[in-house]
């Protein structure tokens, strides 16, 4: 799916094969640091977030574009290049939702995939995915958009969306609770906090309905 992609913000990969046995993907490296250690390292510039959220934004949007869901955004999947640049990683859980047109026309890959992954079988990391991810339903481009949310709320407070000591009260929190309200750490513009409370509804019905 990431092979078929080409966009600045989004890692180039350039040959997929199998030696020995092993599995293997090439890709470009990139001279940075993911994303969670630098929201670690010290609470990000306001300028910085928005700028990181715009490229990020971007990715999500020509991913779409191409019917390509990621299903696993998160802080440790983004690297932020020395030169500033936001590269999205890790498209293993990707989902083609539709058959490849355009761009696509050349792959094969995941052509035969269906929309829904198995009932009940949940994948992803459970403190960015959406409630319809949690519970093992059907995802599309918002389910992404949710993910988006919950890593811009990070960027922002320094703190997790939704939080718990295990992965079922994070999954809980997920389905139940709303994350504190970004006043309580950050002093944000309110259209910032509109953006991102938007992205965060429980229903995808109530989200933004297009990445770009």
């Amino acid at each position: 799916a990431a092979s078929a992609l080409s966009h600045a913000n989004i890692v180039q990969v350039f040959d997929v094969g199998s030696e020995n046995g092993a599995d293997y993907i090439v890709m470009e490296f990139v001279d940075g640091k993911p994303l969670d250690q630098l929201i670690a390292q010290h609470r990000m510039d306001l300028t910085i977030v928005l700028r990181h959220a715009i490229q990020l934004a971007g990715a999500l949007a020509k991913a779409h574009a191409a019917g390509i869901v990621h299903r696993d955004l998160k802080p440790s999947n983004v690297m932020v290049g020395s030169d500033g640049t936001v590269k999205v990683l890790d498209f293993g859980l990707a989902k083609l939702l539709s058959p490849p047109t355009g761009e696509l026309q050349s792959t094969n890959t995941l052509l035969h995939e269906p929309i829904h992954t198995e009932q009940g079988v949940i994948m992803g990391t459970v403190a960015y995915m959406a409630p319809e991810q949690a519970e093992g339903s059907a995802v599309d481009a918002r389910t992404d958009i949710f993910a988006f949310g919950a890593v811009l709320y990070e960027m922002i407070t320094g703190r997790r969306a939704f939080a718990g000591k295990s992965k079922m009260s994070i999954l809980s929190a997920v389905l139940t609770q709303e994350p504190a309200p970004i006043a309580e750490h950050a002093q944000v513009p309110r259209d910032l906090e509109k953006i991102v409370a938007r992205c965060l509804r429980k229903d995808p019905d109530r989200r933004f309905q297009h990445m770009a």
